[in-house]
Order: structure tokens, then C-alpha cells, then sequence
């Protein structure tokens, strides 16, 4: 009978099983192998051994360029982008009538496309005709170029990220109605003021999904493609050559398939160490008891 149930078991979960193999773990031990090959799609792979790695370490500066410019995006956005769903989540979650409305309303940008989402700011932050810049100039302020210029074309990307933060929003919102009002009543009676409610009691309550939302957010900075590659294509000046969008460039522009697995293992490597550190040090800042 056990015998029998484990096989039913089986057959029912084989289509996942079978599926997990065949699109995940074939493609995952391939590009393990690729990477110590020359590979052009068109001609069978040429064994090199580390010469993949070796050529990113020592011969590639945009290698360490795009390394740069995702370090610098995930130092900004991902911090900003916690702080601000946060302070939102605590503003929408205010017993006001119609709240509903402007949870909806912050809510919409996160579940546009991404790329509706990258025209659209492709004309809000345009040097001449956008937006931005004409507010800005109602001001009396001239305004940067923007994507145009290096030294604001990832702060811009930034905050379009920022924008955005309406899914991370939500998660926040029920982690803070699943705080006890009770936490509430105490503080209140030992006369916490509203700084001292929100640090002592809000935010150690929704540590747990503060730490979710970094970790989700830690790993979607290092993929970061789409918004680079159609709002600027890396440039100028490789300021927006994130490290995801120099691997589609090597595999699918140069057809370096060999040495764009070898960028992806790099990749997969540096996001497990950094996730590996966030998970080390969750025992000293994330609370889970109540």
C-alpha cells in the first residue's frame, strides 16, 4: 500500500519533476560546462579550460565596469527602496476614508510592464520636451540631461526604481497588519511618543519582511536588464552597462556563449556569497517572536 501511494505520488508530481530537470537542471549543469568552452551556437564546444575566467579577470574592463555600475545601483536602490515601501506601507495603513483609492493608486506602477514603464520614463526625464525638466525650469532650475549624461544616468534609473516600490508596498502593509494592536495599547500607556512606537514596536515587528524584501531585492539589483537595455543600451559611456546586460550583449550580440556562461557563474557565485552574508547576519537585527 505505501508502495502503491509513494507511486501515485509520483506520477502526480512527475510533470514538475520532469519539467525541473529538463528546463532547469539540464540548462543549469550545461552552462557549467560552456563555461570551460569556446562556444558560438554554430560550431560544436572547444574545451579551454579556464580560459573564459582567466580572459573576465584580466582582459575584460567592462567586466569590471558593469561589476561597478550594479554594485552602485544595488548600494542606492535597494536601501532606498526598502525606506521608502516602508514609509509608504506606514502611511497607507492610517484608518482615513479612502485609503483604499490610494493604495490602489501607489499600488498600478509596480504591475505595469516594464517596458510601458521605460518609454514612459524615456519622455518624463527627456533633457528637452520631458516632464521632469519642465518643472523643474518653472523652478528656475536648469535641469541635468539625465539618461544623457553619466553622472545622473544611474541615479535616474534609480529613481525610476523608487518609483516603483508599490509591490514591495503591499507586502509591508501586511506585515503591518499583522502587528498586535495590544504592542500598541502598552506602548501607549507607557508613554512612548510616535518615533519611539514606530522604532521600539512598527519596524522590529516587520523585520521578517524587511529581511524578505532586502533578499528579493539583493537578487533582482544584480539581474537588473530590462529598463538598461531599452532606455539607454549601457551607455553613455558604459555608465549604464549593467553586469546582466554585458552578459546578453557577449551571448547574443558576439555569440561568446562559452564566456557569457562563464559571466553568468561569476554572477551566480557573487549573489549567493552576498544573500550567504544577509542570511548569516539576520540572528542580530530580525525578530521573529512576538
Amino acid at each position: 500500500m505505501a508502495r502503491r501511494q509513494n507511486l501515485t505520488g509520483w506520477l502526480f508530481a512527475s510533470p514538475v519533476v520532469i519539467g525541473l530537470l529538463v528546463f532547469t537542471g539540464y540548462p543549469f549543469l550545461a552552462s557549467l560546462y560552456l563555461s570551460f568552452c569556446e562556444y558560438d551556437i554554430f560550431n560544436p564546444p572547444t574545451w579551454v579550460g579556464l580560459n573564459n575566467y582567466r580572459i573576465l579577470f584580466t582582459r575584460d574592463p567592462l567586466f569590471w565596469t558593469s561589476l561597478k555600475n550594479v554594485l552602485y545601483y544595488t548600494v542606492f536602490a535597494v536601501p532606498m527602496g526598502i525606506t521608502f515601501g516602508v514609509a509608504l506601507a506606514m502611511l497607507l495603513d492610517a484608518k482615513i476614508k479612502g485609503i483604499s483609492v490610494y493604495r490602489t493608486i501607489f499600488f498600478l506602477p509596480s504591475i505595469v510592464p516594464v517596458v510601458a514603464t521605460s518609454v514612459l520614463w524615456l519622455w518624463l526625464l527627456n533633457p528637452r520636451i520631458g516632464l521632469v525638466n519642465t518643472l523643474l525650469r518653472l523652478t528656475g532650475v536648469a535641469g541635468p540631461t539625465w539618461l544623457g549624461d553619466p553622472a545622473w544616468s544611474k541615479p535616474s534609473l534609480i529613481f525610476m526604481g523608487v518609483w516603483g516600490v508599490g509591490g514591495s508596498m503591499i507586502i509591508y502593509l501586511a506585515g503591518l497588519k499583522d502587528i498586535p494592536v495590544t504592542l500598541y495599547e502598552a506602548a501607549l500607556v507607557d508613554g512612548a511618543s510616535t518615533w519611539q512606537r514606530i522604532r521600539h514596536v512598527t519596524l522590529p515587528m516587520i523585520t521578517p519582511v524587511i529581511f524578505f524584501n532586502l533578499v528579493m531585492g539583493l537578487i533582482g539589483s544584480f539581474q537588473y536588464f530590462t529598463q538598461a537595455f531599452i532606455m539607454t543600451g549601457g551607455g553613455p559611456l558604459d555608465s549604464t552597462l549593467f553586469y546582466a546586460l554585458h552578459l546578453f550583449y557577449q551571448a547574443f550580440m558576439y555569440l561568446k556563449m562559452g564566456y557569457a556562461s562563464a559571466m553568468a557563474w561569476v554572477l551566480f557565485v557573487i549573489v549567493v556569497a552576498v544573500t550567504a552574508v544577509v542570511f548569516k547576519t539576520q540572528g542580530r537585527w530580525v525578530h521573529y517572536g512576538r
